[in-house]
């Protein structure tokens, strides 16, 4: 389980009532557009997101495109910004703002589940727009970019964006958040963009995929009474991990584990009664349990062996911390129904950044359906997630002048 990640200055931060009433002071007028040329809000954010849906970012080439895409858009806004190669695919970081000043770390991934053609044709609907990866995450990802740039002329605080190809992968090591943590990128606090409805989430399940073999009793197809079928017993085994006691635990922010079953693989004549099924479990476990109780209780059911797994550890940070209570200040701004701390059924990058040390939170703007037919992001609240960030890190320099914290 992964560890709580905190501040160093929790004796001495801001009260809740003091960072809420920072909440309501004026910020600095906005940096970016000219205000003699006023944009319509949310226009920006959702000509960006367009352009990045528009690229199939489940394929590898899909995702050099879309990269080279954001490489020449920072560039021609004067973003400093390189590219380092993973596996053949470009991560991409970008800075603005002073060396050695506080940092704030933004995160977020261009690929994608896979989709229908039609999803990366984006389609407006009235305030939704809808594509694969709307929500999970290229429509944050347009606003990042866009809060990168309007940030860009400040001097008090360090922001750097980092771009992975491989969020969504299954790969277990050699990850890109991993390459950008051990090549330097940390700072103080991180910001990963993925699905939170303008809510701040301070834990996420961690990852336990496993493949099963599943062992049965072939016979000819003909007579499949005398044979005993693998692949409707990998549907019982499946059931059983649903029943197995790691299965209905809670917690404060979660209802239960996340068990879906990905993948079936067997049999190999359509006259045969298959005697070896292979399923793909994925289990998202709650950050109090621990991948070797859950593996020990799917090795109880019969007929059934362990072949491989992935796993990756959940994300927890501390919801006291100064900088989770600055963003919740922020966001609560341009969120109607208040800000609250959140736990997140899906596992993020997040965990890279808790593994050296640095608070991360996951934080994304309005949306729904990721990874599903009808995926969307609200336009107009990633005019607000934009927003929210940039007041977020407006603000940083006197909250942490008041908390006595340095860079």
């Amino acid at each position: 389980m992964a560890a709580i990640a905190r501040s160093g200055a929790d004796a001495a931060l801001p009260s809740r009532s003091a960072l809420q009433a920072a909440a309501r002071v004026p910020l600095p007028a906005r940096r970016g557009p000219n205000p003699d040329n006023p944009r319509i809000p949310g226009s920006e954010e959702q000509a960006l997101a367009e352009r990045l849906i528009a690229y199939n970012t489940s394929t590898q080439e899909g995702i050099r495109q879309c990269a080279g895409f954001v490489k020449g858009w920072l560039d021609s806004r004067d973003v400093e910004s390189e590219q380092a190669g993973l596996r053949g695919l470009p991560v991409t970081t970008a800075s603005v703002g002073p060396p050695g000043a506080p940092t704030v770390l933004l995160h977020g991934h261009i690929d994608v589940v896979p989709g229908r053609p039609e999803q990366f044709q984006p389609r407006l609907d009235g305030d939704r727009l809808f594509g694969r990866g709307a929500y999970d995450m290229k429509g944050a990802l347009a606003s990042l970019l866009l809060v990168l740039a309007d940030l860009r002329e400040q001097e008090e605080v360090r922001v750097r964006l980092g771009i992975v190809p491989d969020e969504e992968s299954e790969e277990e090591v050699d990850r890109g958040g991993d390459l950008l943590v051990d090549s330097g990128f940390r700072g103080n606090f991180a910001i990963t963009g993925e699905p939170t409805d303008m809510h701040v989430g301070v834990a996420a399940k961690g990852v336990l995929a496993m493949r099963l073999q599943v062992s049965g009793r072939s016979a000819h197809g003909a007579t499949p009474w005398l044979g005993e079928n693998a692949i409707l017993r990998a549907i019982e085994v499946f059931r059983g991990i649903e029943s197995l006691p790691f299965a209905s635990r809670s917690s404060e922010l979660f209802d239960r584990p996340s068990i879906n079953l990905g993948r079936i693989l067997g049999g190999d004549a359509l006259n045969k009664v298959p005697d070896t099924c292979y399923i793909d479990v994925d289990v998202r476990y709650l950050p109090e349990q621990e991948p070797a109780e859950i593996l020990a209780e799917v090795a109880t059911l019969d007929d059934t062996r362990v072949v491989s797994t992935f796993s990756r550890p959940p994300a927890t940070v501390d919801p006291d911390s100064i900088y989770v209570r600055a963003l919740c200040a922020a966001a609560a701004r341009h969120h109607a129904e208040g800000v609250t701390s959140v736990g997140r059924d899906g596992a993020s990058d997040a965990v890279s950044f808790l593994r050296v040390g640095v608070p991360a939170v996951e934080f994304g703007p309005v949306g729904g359906g990721h990874h599903g037919p009808e995926e969307w992001v609200s336009i107009a609240s990633l005019s607000s997630y934009r927003r929210t960030i940039v007041d977020f890190i407006e603000a940083l320099p006197a909250l942490l002048a008041t908390a006595g914290e340095g860079a």
